[in-house]
């Protein structure tokens, strides 16, 4: 059974109108409401938190500006992703950089998802999520668990998985890499603990001689949040940086936006693939109905024929 299938966004310009045309919802699909979300393509320079966090909180004001509930900021956007400085001027959560959020957040009366580094009490650093609510509270922080293989000597894995109920809908958070084909079973995980919507704060890298016409994300992308979205009738939204890389094990690569939101539908929207390309990309998400609980939800994916009980050939 095809779980996905592949939706090209219209050629329209990133923000608001990037939106893609919106084919047929499934039968098996039933939305209610709606949210609006902010996907802050930031520009994230290596080793420069100030100037990282002052461009986020601008980006906050745009949001708020055009009426966001929900703001999803890029993976690490303090220090930029394995940037060496982390390893010695991550800050605690809370802390001084996860204040500013909070505070951004209470100032313009909406949720906030971004990407931090954390030096956590034991130690440790995390490549870490935070969910900020209205009043400038955390209500989720989630440690990035499906780490590459050249974040090791940066982050420690992550070992908890967390969705929380808000007045707009369930919202688990993951982090980049935790939606590779390989780490469904973290997306998987979230759907089965009721997620209506998976952020995913993130840092989509590539070769400084890959353009747009390659499009790389197809599969690497497309196909993991079209597979979570259509099984389970959620959204999944990830927002990334832009700008070149200096500094540790992906320098000279460079991070090129094409933030991406997909539902049971398909695309609902995508930003621009540009390392130039810092954006606000607006999207209105309809909230996903999702009536099955515990092994309900088991026998509905039986339904659609996704296999259960078959090892890995």
């Amino acid at each position: 059974m095809a779980l996905f299938s592949f939706r090209r966004s219209s050629a329209a310009p990133a923000s608001v109108a990037a939106q893609a045309p919106v084919p047929p919802v499934p039968a098996t699909a039933t939305f209610a409401g709606s949210i609006r979300v902010g996907m802050g393509q930031l520009l994230v320079e290596g080793g420069e938190p100030e100037r990282n966090l002052e461009r986020a909180e601008h980006m906050i004001a745009e949001a708020a500006g055009q009426q966001c509930d929900v703001v999803l900021l890029p993976e690490t956007l303090d220090f930029a992703w394995t940037h060496p400085s982390a390893l010695t001027e991550a800050q605690p959560i809370p802390g001084p950089y996860s204040d500013r959020l909070c505070q951004a957040a209470l100032r313009h009366n909406l949720y906030l998802c971004a990407g931090l580094t954390e030096r956590a009490p034991n130690g440790r650093n995390y490549n870490a999520a935070i969910l900020i609510n209205p009043q400038g509270e955390i209500i989720c922080k989630y440690h990035k668990i499906n780490l590459l293989e050249v974040e090791l000597p940066f982050y420690a894995v992550g070992q908890t998985l967390n969705v929380v109920d808000t007045p707009l809908g369930k919202i688990g958070v993951n982090i980049c890499a935790d939606n590779f084909l390989d780490g469904l079973p973290i997306g998987h995980t979230l759907a089965r603990m009721g997620a209506e919507f998976i952020l995913s704060p993130s840092s989509w890298t590539v070769d400084y001689s890959i353009t747009e016409e390659h499009d790389p994300y197809r599969e690497k992308w497309i196909k993991p949040y079209s597979i979570l979205a259509q099984l389970y009738n959620v959204s999944v939204v990830g927002t990334t940086s832009v700008g070149y890389i200096v500094g540790g094990p992906y320098e000279g690569k460079k991070s090129v936006g094409c933030s991406l939101a997909v539902d049971a539908s398909g695309i609902r929207a995508r930003g621009t693939f540009n390392e130039f390309a810092g954006d606000l990309v607006v999207a209105d998400l309809p909230r996903p109905v999702r009536p099955e609980q515990g092994t309900q939800i088991g026998q509905m994916l039986q339904r659609k024929g996704y296999p259960l009980d078959q090892l890995p050939a």
